[in-house]
């Protein structure tokens, strides 16, 4: 049978998404696996039994050829690292819920806008099977001018299978994400000057404990952020915590 040169050439690209693409985490999860494929920077896509989830979508569909299409979608911020309005609507179907607070909501074009829910820091709603709750994501110290402003973007705690995911968005070590309780799977970022440094991450990560944490959103204005520091700081403190590094700005 003959490939015609239109399919030679798709099966090509598609192969090399795929190379570029890291190899997914799976962790067992009451009610079916928790999958965690690493996209770039801010953006991550969970698949969570029958749920799939995508993590601030952006820069393009092309990052999500092969994966399933989003049953979910959580949007952080308003920065272009985490909310693109034209990855948006070609990563989403007409059944996908879309969760972002109300700064994206105002960004999200009129056409776009059905399944999109507003939350706010401490909403809670369940959706696709998922109970998710908004927590806050700011700068310290806190300020009209700093650029991430409490309120303003969401991190969120997920709930499936038994487990609890803590997704941090773009944040300091607050007080907030030090307090959270029985976290499994956590991503805690760790950039300059946008977000927090290295020791203030493994600090922060030592406060809460999660059974799982992954370092990302680890590039910042002058390159990448140790994140092996990191583990050795957090295994220095914690040996329980399971530090797993990925490389989430894979070419």
């Amino acid at each position: 049978m003959k490939i015609s040169m239109l399919s030679l050439c798709f099966l090509l690209a598609t192969t090399v998404v795929f190379a570029q693409r890291v190899k997914p985490d799976v962790i067992p999860a009451t009610g079916g696996e928790l999958t965690i494929q690493p996209i770039d920077h801010a953006s991550l896509v969970l698949t969570a039994g029958k749920s799939t989830i995508y993590v601030d979508p952006v820069g393009g569909a092309e990052k999500y050829k092969g994966l399933a299409a989003p049953d979910l979608i959580l949007v952080t911020d308003i920065h272009g690292d985490h909310f693109d309005a034209a990855t948006l609507k070609a990563v989403k179907t007409a059944k996908t819920i879309i969760i972002v607070p109300q700064v994206v909501a105002d960004k999200i074009p009129a056409e776009d806008k059905a399944n999109v829910v507003v939350l706010k820091n401490g909403d809670k709603k369940k959706e696709t099977g998922i109970d998710i709750l908004a927590i806050p994501m700011y700068n310290l110290p806190e300020g009209p001018n700093t650029m991430h402003t409490k309120g303003r973007g969401n991190g969120y705690v997920l709930n499936y299978g038994k487990k609890n995911i803590y997704i941090s968005g773009d944040t300091q070590g607050i007080p907030e994400m030090r307090s959270l309780k029985n976290i499994d799977v956590a991503f805690v970022c760790m950039n300059l000057p946008y977000t927090m440094d290295v020791p203030e991450a493994a600090d922060a990560v030592l406060a809460f404990a999660p059974k799982i944490v992954y370092p990302y959103h680890y590039r910042g204005k002058d390159g990448f952020s140790d994140v092996s520091k990191f583990k050795s700081l957090v295994d220095a403190g914690n040996k329980k915590i399971d530090v797993r590094l990925r490389d989430w700005y894979a070419k």
